[in-house]
């Protein structure tokens, strides 16, 4: 296992400011997922960890040792970091079999055969793989192929295994098969996982903790449902979650340490234990926003306390679950209910919305005032 600092690191491709001050620890034994749109410098991340890239500013450590300094012009080479890679292609030699392309960093390094024997079977035995040794890469599916790769990035138990989109090549099944071959692996392991995709479902399934990154910058660091639940921005909380997360306009103020907000929905009120420490109300009325997951609406078909009246605007039923669309005066809201559920178009309804599970956003800053304080 190993531990991963960066501190202040900046890359630049020409004027392109890609990582822009970047801070980020990975402790031991971590899964580290690296997630964002396209673009925003979660690749060049891991391609500075890895050595492929030289930060032009900034210090990276691994265990207190520096393998990056860019002030002193000091960069470690790749091949004494003691981590290996997996690219989205699988970049397997065609011409050898599955066992030669594992066992070709061994071999190079003239470790006994015995050895070599015994760790290359280990690795495509965790892999399940075991029996296509004799295979050649033609010969096996995309998935078999990615797992090929996966065991000869672990077959010298790397201190960190980073991971650049390895699922993005596969159809859906054996996306969800190798999530959860990779999810197994780190849990035997133990090993250091640096992971980066796009893929929200990849990030929210498989890791330990989730960095988040727009434009550059390094938004928000936090355990899969933590971020879930709490983004720390309206971008994050945009990003994350699908269906895609209810926004209400609103109005909110300040009146002793309590926070009034005003929308569509009603009026809430929210003592300070419920604010975020970064980001607290401005005094006055300012224009905020609400954030509400489509799964936290509940829907009845009578009034009850505490309920909205609503118009069902569009029903989408999806086989295990069915998507509601929704009208409130201005407001039109998507809820998720489990199963098949069967509405009418213009049908009247009534809304149940937890106030405690509601995110508060500044709208002038996108950051997130109040948390949703109800985490199971």
């Amino acid at each position: 296992m190993s531990k991963i600092e960066l501190i202040g690191v900046d890359k630049y491709y020409g004027n392109n400011h890609v990582l822009k001050a970047l801070n980020l620890t990975i402790e031991d034994g971590e899964f580290m997922t690296l997630l964002g749109p396209s673009g925003c410098g979660k690749t060049t991340t891991l391609r500075v960890v890895s050595g492929l890239e030289k930060p032009q500013n900034g210090t990276i450590l691994m265990d207190g040792r520096e393998i990056v300094n860019a002030a002193e012009l000091h960069y470690e080479p790749p091949a004494k970091r003691e981590l290996n890679l997996v690219f989205q292609s699988y970049a397997l030699w065609p011409h050898m079999t599955v066992y030669n392309n594992v066992a070709f960093g061994l071999t190079i390094k003239k470790i006994s055969s015995d050895i070599i024997r015994k760790s290359v079977e280990d690795a495509l035995e965790r892999m399940q793989i075991l029996e296509y040794k004799d295979r050649y890469p033609s010969e096996l599916s995309g998935g078999q192929q990615q797992r090929v790769a996966i065991a000869r990035a672990i077959v010298n138990t790397p201190k960190v295994l980073l991971l650049d989109e390895p699922l993005s090549n596969l159809d859906a099944k054996l996306r969800i098969d190798m999530r959860s071959e990779i999810k197994r692996l780190h849990q035997e392991m133990g090993t250091t996982i640096i992971y980066v995709t796009h893929d929200q479902i990849e990030a929210l399934t498989m890791s330990t903790k989730v960095a988040i990154f727009f434009d550059g910058v390094l938004e928000q660091v936090d355990t899969p449902l933590k971020v879930y639940q709490n983004p720390a921005t309206q971008r994050i909380a945009d990003f994350i979650g699908n269906p895609r997360i209810n926004f209400v306009d609103g109005k909110a103020h300040c009146r002793n340490g309590k926070l009034f907000v005003q929308s569509d929905l009603g009026v809430y009120e929210y003592g300070d234990k419920d604010f975020t420490a970064n980001e607290f109300p401005k005094s006055g009325e300012f224009d905020c926003i609400l954030g509400i997951r489509p799964e936290q609406l509940t829907l009845h078909k009578r009034a009850q306390a505490n309920t909205i009246e609503a118009e069902v605007y569009a029903s989408q039923p999806a086989g295990s679950e069915t998507l509601i669309q929704m009208q409130i005066a201005n407001t039109r809201l998507l809820a998720k209910e489990i199963g098949v559920a069967s509405y009418d178009q213009d049908q009247k309804i009534h809304i149940y919305v937890n106030p405690a599970m509601v995110n508060i956003f500044n709208k002038e800053t996108g950051k997130l005032i109040k948390l949703a304080t109800e985490l199971k």
